[in-house]
């Protein structure tokens, strides 16, 4: 992680708590807070990521009962972040392996099998990834050479998903663009995004394209309020509390887990989001695509937590796919130590997380 973005997470920010009313007020209450939800373009999503395609070393299984399970607990979203180099051979761009796309394929089948709007995304998409297991030879928010290769794997995507309904598949652009700096200025991710709409619209025009936030998920990008895209935030701040223990981060940087504590609290989280709330305001679709705890984070913290951004995000009408579904951030095999497992169809299921997730589903 680089210095900005340490210096990013390090700041804090300030919002504002619920309001009780009398009981004699709760169905002009309840009213008012219909009216007030931000967020009504496009549906609160709730599920998971699935990382069957999420590393270079992936080999895109797409388990069915994944998606069976994610149903029956009662969600209707996941979110594939892929890596563009598993479906290119060679290392050529343009040179298209059909075996691993036709995984991808099965594993948007069984989605839709199972009822559940799948969020294809580029977690690494040519000239950029938050992942750093390859440098990309290229910057794609300076390289012309990267953003033709990034709207050609989108258009293939297009051309390739184009019989899907748009209720059923979106496209989310590229994970996390970075902070605005040496790498990109606010001009060259609002030129990359643009084009590369364009480009997807010029085979589907109706499919629903998302952006990921800026400084790594956590700042939208209102300049784009008339594209007629969504955008995604995130749910890891502060990161004291998701990232504890993390090894791909700078986790050494960070305090002791505590929530609240350390000066963030439910009032700084209110805060944190109320600028996607005003972003949704301008009739954006806000979603976000991401969030949960690492499994080093002591399991109370992350419940008491992650009820206070569930209710703040499902207050402004915005849908949350945890990170991840199987393994450490998620509700199977997380391989926490402070858990009372439940014993099913051979995992661990953290019951009390996957309770918390279902309340608000």
């Amino acid at each position: 992680m680089n210095s900005s973005r340490r210096e990013f997470l390090k700041q804090a920010v300030v919002g504002s708590a619920a309001i009780a009313v009398p009981a004699l007020g709760q169905q002009e209450q309840s009213q008012s807070n219909q009216q007030a939800k931000a967020q009504t373009a496009i549906p609160r999503w709730r599920g998971f990521n699935l990382l069957d395609m999420f590393t270079m070393r992936s080999r895109a299984e797409f388990p069915e009962d994944d998606f069976k399970w994610i149903r029956d607990f009662g969600f209707d979203f996941v979110r594939f972040p892929t890596v563009y180099r598993l479906w290119i051979e060679d290392g050529d761009d343009y040179k298209i392996k059909e075996s691993m796309l036709e995984r991808l394929d099965r594993g948007i089948d069984l989605a839709g099998k199972y009822g559940l709007h799948v969020s294809l995304n580029f977690h690494r998409g040519p000239g950029y990834s938050v992942n750093a297991e390859f440098k990309e030879p290229h910057n794609l928010w300076k390289d012309k050479s990267a953003l033709d290769a990034f709207c050609f794997h989108w258009q293939l995507m297009a051309k390739r998903y184009k019989g899907i309904s748009k209720d059923k598949l979106s496209f989310d652009l590229i994970n996390e663009p970075p902070a605005i700096g040496n790498t990109m200025s606010r001009a060259d991710h609002e030129r990359v995004v643009r084009t590369t709409v364009a480009a997807i619209r010029e085979i589907s025009p109706d499919r629903l394209v998302v952006a990921d936030g800026m400084s790594w998920g956590n700042e939208p990008a209102p300049e784009l309020a008339d594209l007629g895209i969504a955008q995604s935030t995130r749910a890891y701040q502060p990161m004291f509390v998701s990232h504890a223990g993390a090894s791909w981060v700078n986790y050494r940087d960070y305090p002791e887990p505590a929530w609240p504590g350390h000066g963030w609290d439910r009032k700084r989280l209110e805060e944190h989001y109320a600028k996607w709330a005003d972003l949704a305001r301008k009739g954006v679709g806000v979603h976000c695509g991401e969030g949960g705890a690492f499994n080093k984070t002591p399991h109370d913290i992350v419940l008491r937590w992650l009820r206070d951004v569930l209710e703040i995000l499902t207050g402004h009408g915005i849908g949350l796919a945890l990170w991840n579904f199987r393994g450490s951030f998620g509700i199977l095999d997380s391989g926490r130590t402070d858990v009372a497992y439940e014993d099913f169809q051979g995992h661990k299921l953290d019951r009390r997380l996957l309770a918390l997730l279902q309340e608000f589903a």
